[in-house]
C-alpha cells in the first residue's frame, strides 16, 4: 500500500518546527515543545470535528470559527486557565503568520486568525517563594551522605544562587562553570540569550566537590552536564519537580509554613528574586541577573512580597505599623500526530 502524500499543512508543519522556530526564530527546545503542544491539541480537535485523521487536514480546515470553538473547549473541557488559553492562542498566531508567508492564497483567512484577540480577565498567578527559614529547612532536609543527596543539595543551592530557570540549570556543562576566583557560570536562557551569573564561594565549593566525584568529568570528551541522574543521563524538569516535592514534604516538619505553599522548581527562582530585592539590589541588576526580557517581569516581585509592602507603608505612614502601647509588632493518532509528539 502506497503512503499518502502529505498535505500542504503537513509539509508546512514540518518546516515550521524543524527550521523556522529553531533556526530562524532561535527559540529554545522548551518553547518549541509548548508550541507543539498547542498545535497538536488544535489539530486533534479539528480532526475530531471533521472526522478525519490529522494527516488529512489542510490549511483551509483552520478557520476562525473552529479555532474559537477550540479555545472555548480548552476552558470548558480541559479546564485550562485564561493564561493557558491565551498562550495556546499565541502559538496559533505565530503559526498563522508563518503560513501566511507560505500560502498567500489563504491570506484572508490567516489574517483573520492572526487578528483573533486574547481573552481579558487573566488573573496573575500569585508568586510562591521560599523565605530564608524555609529555604534553610529545605536544604537541611537533604541527606548529603549519599552521592544523589550531594547532587540534589548542589542543584538546589545552585538554582537559588543563580535564579536559573530549571532547564537553564540542567543544561549547564562543566565548561560553562568557572570555579577559580571570581567563580561564575554561563547560562543559556530564553531566546538563546547568554548571561553570566556570579557564584558564591559556597556554591563554587559544592560544584567543585560534585565534579571531583564524577569519573565522566575527566574522560576528555565533550564537556558533560553538571547535573545528571544516577545513570549519568540528563535530569528532566519533571525529575527536579519530584525531588523538590519530596524534600518540601520533609522540610515541612521543621517549617510548617511550607505545607500551605504550592511550590515548583520555578519557585526557587522566585525566591532568588525576592531575596535580592529585600537585600536592596536594584531592579535593573535583578532583571539582568535573572535574564528577564524587561523590567515589568521583575516588578512583579515587588508586588509579591508582603515585607516590602510593609516597609513602604512604614515610610509613608509610620504610625500605621508602630508597636501598640505595651507591646511589639512583629513584621514577618496518526503519523503527523506521532511526529509532533516525538519533537
Amino acid at each position: 500500500m502506497s503512503r499518502a502524500i502529505p498535505t500542504a499543512l503537513g509539509r508546512d508543519l514540518v518546516t515550521f518546527f524543524e527550521d523556522f522556530l529553531p533556526a530562524q526564530r532561535g527559540l529554545s527546545p522548551h518553547t518549541i515543545r509548548s508550541y507543539r503542544d498547542a498545535l497538536l491539541l488544535l489539530l486533534r480537535f479539528t480532526a475530531r470535528e471533521l472526522r478525519r485523521t490529522v494527516d488529512r487536514l489542510d490549511v483551509p480546515d483552520l478557520t476562525v470559527e473552529r479555532i474559537t470553538r477550540f479555545l472555548a473547549a480548552l476552558e470548558t473541557e480541559r479546564h485550562n486557565s485564561v493564561l493557558t488559553r491565551n498562550a495556546r492562542l499565541g502559538a496559533i498566531h505565530v503559526f498563522a503568520r508563518y503560513l501566511a508567508g507560505q500560502r498567500p492564497e489563504h491570506l484572508g483567512t490567516l489574517q483573520r486568525i492572526i487578528g483573533m484577540p486574547f481573552k481579558r480577565g487573566a488573573v496573575e498567578t500569585p508568586i510562591e517563594y521560599l523565605d530564608r527559614a524555609e529555604l534553610d529547612a529545605l536544604l537541611k532536609s537533604i541527606d548529603r551522605s549519599t552521592d544523589l543527596g550531594r547532587r540534589d543539595y548542589a542543584l538546589f543551592a545552585f538554582m537559588f544562587n543563580t535564579g536559573a530557570r530549571v532547564q537553564e540549570a540542567l543544561n549547564v556543562r562543566v565548561a560553562d562553570v568557572r570555579l577559580e576566583a571570581p567563580p561564575q557560570v554561563r547560562l543559556l536562557g530564553k531566546g538563546r540569550k547568554v548571561r553570566t551569573c556570579p557564584l558564591w564561594p559556597a556554591t563554587a565549593r559544592l560544584l567543585r566537590d560534585l565534579i571531583a566525584e564524577r569519573s565522566d568529568f575527566r574522560d576528555g570528551s565533550v564537556s558533560p552536564l553538571v547535573f545528571t541522574n544516577a545513570r549519568g543521563a540528563p535530569l528532566t524538569r519533571y525529575g527536579v519537580r519530584y525531588l523538590l516535592c519530596r524534600y518540601v514534604q520533609k522540610a515541612a516538619r521543621v517549617a510548617p509554613s511550607l505545607k500551605s505553599k504550592k511550590l515548583h522548581p520555578h519557585s526557587i527562582r522566585h525566591s532568588t528574586a525576592v531575596a535580592l530585592l529585600k537585600s536592596g539590589v536594584d531592579f535593573v541588576t535583578i532583571s539582568q541577573w535573572l535574564g528577564h526580557a524587561g523590567l515589568n517581569t521583575t516588578m512583579r516581585y515587588a508586588r509579591a512580597d508582603l515585607d516590602l509592602k510593609r516597609r513602604a507603608l512604614a515610610q509613608v505612614f509610620p504610625h500605621a505599623v508602630a508597636p501598640p502601647p505595651g507591646g511589639r509588632l512583629l513584621l514577618d493518532g496518526s503519523d503527523l500526530a506521532g511526529w509532533l509528539r516525538r519533537l
